[in-house]
């Protein structure tokens, strides 16, 4: 029972890795393209979130690999989940401007 205990902690530290990793992903792309040096915003962002990410799984996994599995599992799972949470609302056709086209 301990170690279904464990592995479940792990599944859910991965979520929460996960969640960290895409949350911060969708807020670099967000507020990166209009930065003033973008580049470095994206890089500084990439090392900043693959850095916390791989601490992350090298500190829940304590050698087992199946905590390890577990936090994979748990870290790829948080991807939809941070996509549904994140996704834009539906555009309303009336409203929104004829798009224009530059094609004759």
């Amino acid at each position: 029972m301990n170690e279904t205990l464990a592995l479940l902690l792990a599944g859910t530290l991965g979520g929460a890795l996960g969640a960290i990793f895409f949350g911060g992903l969708w807020w670099t792309v967000n507020k990166g393209t209009s930065s003033r040096h973008p580049a470095m915003f994206f890089l500084a962002s990439l090392l900043l979130r693959t850095s916390t990410t791989l601490a992350g799984f090298y500190l829940v996994a304590g050698g087992d690999w199946q905590r390890l599995l577990w936090c994979c599992l748990g870290f790829v799972m948080a991807r939809p989940a941070v996509t549904w949470l994140t996704r834009l609302p539906p555009r309303d056709p009336l409203r929104s401007p004829p798009e224009v086209s530059d094609a004759p």
